[in-house]
């Protein structure tokens, strides 16, 4: 991965949530605070403003821009968390270019940052029930002999299963959690949008 295939990226993902904010936002509304679409919108048009002029020097530098702005311009718990997952994966990427490898240790470190702020674990019924079986499918591939593009391609398709399994979950973390056994039924917005994220990044790596 380049940087200038990580802004790409970037960009994929703020077309993505802009194109989805409405369905974010309904699932959002039976479980939560009906922000979330709307949240993210408005978080990945400051990025895009925050990364519009020169070319950013390393992959490390355009991630870690994106969560820092995402954790300044977006309310919510989804801007904390997304903040704190790209700027997580960015800190170590300090190369102009980033092998798969490389990309795994960010995204496991954007796990781990996850986890340490929302205190979720699979099966909570949160991002983290698509977001730690992408990075697991995205390993798995790699160790297959995998390239980067299919990593990312098998990274996404686990996400999705992982976002389509939180429908029969119970929320055990975040505002979902007080509805209890009502959050049943449900899918939830940040498994969702996380699954996004992980599309949009094997759309742009099989197109390079």
């Amino acid at each position: 991965m380049t940087v200038v295939q990580a802004r790409a990226w970037v960009e994929a993902i703020a077309a993505a949530i802009a194109e989805q904010a409405d369905h974010l936002t309904q699932l959002d509304s039976a479980i939560g605070d009906a922000d979330h679409g709307a949240n993210l919108r408005r978080g990945f048009a400051a990025v895009l403003t925050a990364l519009a002029g020169p070319e950013s020097p390393t992959v490390g530098d355009v991630l870690v821009k994106t969560g820092t702005t995402l954790v300044a311009s977006v309310g919510g718990a989804s801007g904390p968390l997304y903040g704190s997952v790209f700027r997580a994966i960015g800190k170590p990427l300090t190369s102009h270019a980033i092998d798969g490898n490389q990309l795994l240790a960010g995204l496991r470190d954007g796990l781990t940052a996850i986890q340490r702020l929302g205190a979720a674990v699979p099966g909570d019924k949160t991002m983290v029930d698509a977001y730690a079986p992408a990075v697991a499918a995205f390993e798995r591939e790699l160790q297959a002999g995998g390239t980067l593009a299919s990593a990312a391609a098998r990274a996404a398709d686990a996400a999705e299963d992982g976002m389509r399994a939180t429908i029969s979950l119970q929320a055990r973390k975040g505002r979902a959690s007080y509805l209890g056994a009502r959050s049943i039924g449900h899918q939830d917005p940040g498994a969702t949008s996380t699954a996004l994220v992980f599309r949009t990044l094997a759309t742009v790596m099989a197109a390079s």
